[in-house]
C-alpha cells in the first residue's frame, strides 16, 4: 500500500457505486446526499434527466448517471441515493446506485486517464485512483454535466 508523505497533496472525494463500479467526485462540489424522493418528470428534457425535485423550496434537476453513461436501467432500492452537487453554479442531483464513503486520496496515486477510444466519452474522467487494490474512477463533474464554457 502506498502511503502519503508529509506535505503531499491529499484530495477528498465522495465515492459511489454505479453498475458495479466505483466512482468518485470532489467533496467540495457535494452539498448533501439524500434518499430517493418523488421526482417530477419534465417533458422534452434530455434522456438522462429524470426530472426535478423540490428540495427545501428550491427546484433541483435530477440526472440519472446510469442513463448518462448508457448503462442498463436498474430498479431503485434502499441503497439508491441522490447526490446534491453544485455544478457550474447550478445545483443538480445525481442518481447513483449507492454512496460508499468519503476518501482521502494522495494526489500521487492518481493515474491519468488511459486513452480508450477516439470518442469523447472519456473526457469527463479526471483520473483513476489505485487505492488498496481498488480502481476508483474520478469524475470531472463539470465536464460530465456542465455546459461548455467559452474561453
Amino acid at each position: 500500500m502506498e502511503s502519503a508523505t508529509v506535505g503531499e497533496d491529499i484530495l477528498q472525494f465522495v465515492t459511489f457505486n454505479l453498475n458495479n463500479e466505483e466512482y468518485a467526485v470532489d467533496i467540495l462540489s457535494v452539498q448533501e446526499i439524500n434518499r430517493i424522493t418523488e421526482i417530477t418528470k419534465v417533458p422534452n428534457s434530455e434522456h438522462y434527466v429524470e426530472g426535478v425535485v423540490n428540495l427545501r423550496g428550491k427546484v433541483i434537476p435530477i440526472i440519472n448517471l446510469r442513463k448518462k453513461f448508457g448503462f442498463e436501467e436498474k430498479d431503485r432500492d434502499d441503497s439508491s441515493r441522490i447526490i446534491i452537487m453544485e455544478i457550474q453554479n447550478i445545483t443538480n442531483g445525481l442518481v447513483v446506485d449507492s454512496v460508499s464513503e468519503v476518501l482521502r486520496i494522495p494526489a500521487s496515486i492518481i493515474e491519468p486517464t488511459p486513452p480508450m477510444s477516439a470518442d469523447q466519452n472519456s473526457q469527463f474522467i479526471r483520473g483513476i485512483a489505485k487505492l488498496d487494490g481498488r480502481l476508483i474512477i474520478l469524475l470531472d463533474i463539470d465536464k460530465l454535466i456542465g455546459k461548455e464554457v467559452e474561453a
